[in-house]
């Protein structure tokens, strides 16, 4: 052989070599093939369906857990929010009660300035404070029951004594009122103390 057939024979005999090493592959063995099929499949072992069954349940006693301490926490927050807004509505309950005998001296000035012909001036004025006093009053949710010629009722009146009806109209109903009732917020602050006809 010449030295030029050498040359060419020795980098054929190099790459046929290369060629084999780097496409040479291993066997898989029986492990990897079973893995692969288990993967392939999406089946999952007995062990990890039960784990899965025993998250699912443990996810679903926390949820129940949280709505139940939620839905307790709400039922919390509306019954102290609707006890402030009570507590705020009756909170003047007790002072009001101490200015109703003022109102009713009041009142009865203002009747005993027209019963007895007094000065117009002087009725004027009391008449003023006594306005601006029921304004006042009415702000914080103060009301006057209005009774007088209506049927007696014992929720929110109290009869005082009964004289016989001017009329047959009038039987059974309040001839006329000895101290005026309140409402505050729409209960009742005081009875009405009335006379009813017979």
């Amino acid at each position: 052989m010449s030295k030029k057939e050498n040359k060419n024979t020795k980098p054929q005999e190099e790459m046929v070599d290369d060629v084999t090493f780097e496409n040479k592959e291993e066997q898989p063995t029986e492990e990897k093939e079973v893995q692969e099929k288990g993967k392939k499949s999406g089946k999952k072992a007995p062990a990890d369906k039960k784990r899965i069954e025993e998250l699912e349940q443990n996810l679903a006693d926390l949820n129940d857990k949280y709505l139940r301490l939620y839905s307790e926490f709400d039922n919390f927050r509306k019954r102290t929010n609707k006890e402030r807004l009570e507590l705020q509505l009756s909170a003047s309950k007790d002072t009001i009660l101490q200015i109703l005998p003022v109102v009713d001296d009041f009142e009865r000035a203002i009747q005993s300035f027209e019963a007895h012909n007094l000065s117009q001036e002087a009725r004027e004025g009391v008449q003023l404070i006594y306005n601006k006093l029921m304004n006042i009053l009415k702000q914080k949710g103060l009301e006057a029951m209005d009774v007088k010629n209506q049927e007696f009722n014992t929720d929110q009146m109290e009869a005082i004594t009964n004289i016989p009806a001017p009329s047959e109209e009038m039987k059974g109903k309040v001839v006329d009122v000895i101290e005026q009732g309140y409402l505050l917020h729409g209960k009742i602050l005081r009875f009405a103390k009335v006379v009813v006809g017979q």
